[in-house]
């Protein structure tokens, strides 16, 4: 039986099993002799996940929409009966899954990616540890620093609450079918911050605003917030979005604030 992939879904499946040696290799597990909670979203025909279940140190969780792999991962995986939930990943309610924090990992489908990283910006608080293959174009922006064309929302949003490596690149012949770009395997960990020491839903509002008119100055992009604000003469507000970092928009977001 195999799994016929779905272009719906955005499926390729992976088929070098060195790469998936490397991305499994990637989850750190802190301290030794402890366990870990992992969830691994969307196994597909289970490349990655035969190599979790080997890891006696993992207590793993398998979150599937496809009906077929699902049966696929039953048939094949043995030991994976109680560990396997067929569902939507973005409709979960993740604080069901374990009983306290939980690393995610995955071949995660490019077409909803950066849904993905939503939901676990979301539930950040429960996830110190995501890593993952994407679209190399997505990778990059994710882990990219402020000056570059290709910073933005997401750039922002997950560097304010994680550290972002770029692991390595993986080309389209180690997947069948094989898509038409490259993919990316990045880890992101939860750094130190405990609060923004703003208004969190107000940061998300001024970065997703900002970014929305990326070739206007932060002035013509963020007046809607504020209109008539005296702030807005700031030198600040002449630059473009991909200008700023974490901390500068967390400064913008207090000046909002007390607007």
């Amino acid at each position: 039986m195999e799994v016929r992939a779905k272009k719906a879904l955005g499926q390729h499946f992976l088929t070098d099993m060195r790469i998936a040696g490397s991305i499994v290799d990637a989850l750190v597990c802190e301290g030794a002799g402890m366990r870990m909670n992992v969830l691994e979203v969307g196994p597909g025909m289970g490349v990655l996940s035969g190599r979790l279940l080997d890891r006696s140190e993992l207590d793993l969780r398998l979150v599937e929409i496809d009906g077929e792999s699902v049966e696929y991962l039953k048939k094949h995986f043995p030991g994976i009966d109680g560990k396997l939930i067929q569902g939507d990943f973005l409709r979960m309610d993740l604080g069901s899954l374990f009983p306290g924090e939980f690393a995610v990992i995955g071949n995660f489908p490019y077409n909803i990616s950066s849904q993905i990283f939503f939901k676990i910006l979301d539930h950040k608080d429960l996830i110190p540890q995501v890593v993952c293959m994407i679209q190399k174009e997505v990778a990059e922006r994710i882990a990219e620093k402020p000056g570059s064309k290709t910073y933005g929302i997401l750039s922002v949003l997950l560097q304010a609450w994680y550290d972002i490596e770029y692991l390595f690149t993986v080309g389209p012949g180690c997947f069948a079918p094989p898509p038409k770009v490259h993919s990316a395997v990045i880890r992101l960990r939860r750094n130190g911050r405990t609060s923004l020491g703003c208004d969190e839903a107000l940061f998300k509002k001024v970065v997703k605003t900002s970014f929305g008119l990326r070739r206007k100055t932060l002035r013509n992009s963020l007046k809607v917030l504020a209109p008539g604000a005296d702030f807005f003469s700031k030198e600040v507000f002449d630059l473009r979005p991909e200008r700023l970092g974490v901390e500068d928009f967390v400064a913008l977001t207090k000046l909002f604030e007390n607007a």
